[in-house]
């Protein structure tokens, strides 16, 4: 009995102890804590309250009446969806548009951060990267329109030179071969800048140490960054890759709708332009809600996989 009273003892203690702790750490980053709401409220409100009306992927369509009211039907959409004729047509575009955004887009940031990390004189740095920075701070519409206005058959810069040099020009918005290349190169054009600060940050906590005893050792700027600048961001290369892998199937919407006409839409629609175009103009909620729920799982195996291998080969993960 005895025995048991001490271990009933111990337990209370260890309880008031950790009511003491939190009590303690919320009076003494109370600020943090306060600064820290908006942000949870935000994920609340626009990102976990809205996986309830994930059961509409799973109800009959039926506007005049609740999701919890309307007729269970399964699997119903998401066959109907698999079995829509022009699926596996919206599947490769999606693939392709989101594997060569990666391929080319990804490693663009780190490269040029690595550049810039080796400019020496800070305020012709700072206005590099005031320059490279500012597109990302323009609308897909803006960006859209430029790059349309610059590959205009008629009056575009770059059809211009192209008659100047003796050739004829060519309607790239509508030519197959290109808009691809077009829309993942207008993304590269405005998101390469940006991407970069992640990559500078995470620079500037290495050691500067390790690069003082390279020099000594004779070590010139390349292998410095082979050896040292490159192994000390891997961690953040690595979770950043991981976080665009699970979030391969989701491709920007505006920055397909903005190039998409009648000619090219063949080559562009994607699942984000499908579900716009049948759930929003076609009102067909429920099957498009189990189109994105399609997308979601799929992101979410991908990012497993993914995850599984960089543990195994690189001792590195999300978790």
């Amino acid at each position: 009995m005895e025995y048991r009273a001490d271990i009933r003892k111990i337990t209370r203690n260890q309880e008031m102890t950790q009511r003491s702790v939190i009590t303690g750490n919320l009076k003494k980053y109370k600020e943090l804590y306060l600064l820290s709401i908006p942000g949870i409220l935000y994920f609340l409100v626009f990102k976990y309250v809205p996986l309830l009306g994930l059961v509409m992927a799973f109800k009959e369509e039926n506007i005049f009446r609740s999701i919890w009211e309307t007729k269970f039907v399964g699997f119903q959409h998401f066959s109907n969806f698999l079995m829509y004729p022009e699926f596996w047509s919206i599947f490769k575009n999606t693939l392709l548009i989101a594997f060569y955004d990666i391929f080319f887009s990804f490693p663009l940031p780190i490269i040029l951060a690595l550049l810039l990390n080796e400019v020496r004189k800070l305020y012709f740095k700072r206005i590099l990267q005031t320059v490279l920075y500012l597109p990302h701070f323009l609308s897909w519409v803006i960006v859209g329109g430029i790059f349309i206005a610059a590959l205009s058959p008629s009056t575009g810069v770059v059809n211009q030179i192209m008659r100047i040099l003796g050739h004829e020009p060519i309607y790239f918005m509508a030519e197959s071969r290109y808009i691809r290349a077009i829309v993942v190169g207008s993304g590269i054009w405005k998101e390469m800048g940006w991407g970069t600060i992640i990559y500078l940050a995470s620079i500037t906590t290495i050691d500067p140490s390790l690069y003082e005893s390279a020099t000594i050792d004779g070590a010139n700027r390349l292998r410095q960054t082979a050896y040292i600048t490159l192994p000390g961001i891997s961690s953040t290369i690595i979770v950043l890759f991981l976080l665009r892998i699970g979030r391969f199937l989701e491709f920007s919407f505006e920055r397909i709708y903005v190039f998409m006409n009648g000619f090219n839409r063949e080559y562009l629609d994607i699942f984000a332009t499908y579900i716009y175009r049948v759930g929003l103009q076609n009102s067909q909620f429920a099957y498009t809600t189990a189109i994105g729920m399609f997308q979601s799982v799929v992101g979410l195996l991908l990012l497993i996989s993914a995850n599984k291998a960089s543990k195994k080969l690189t001792e590195k993960s999300l978790y």
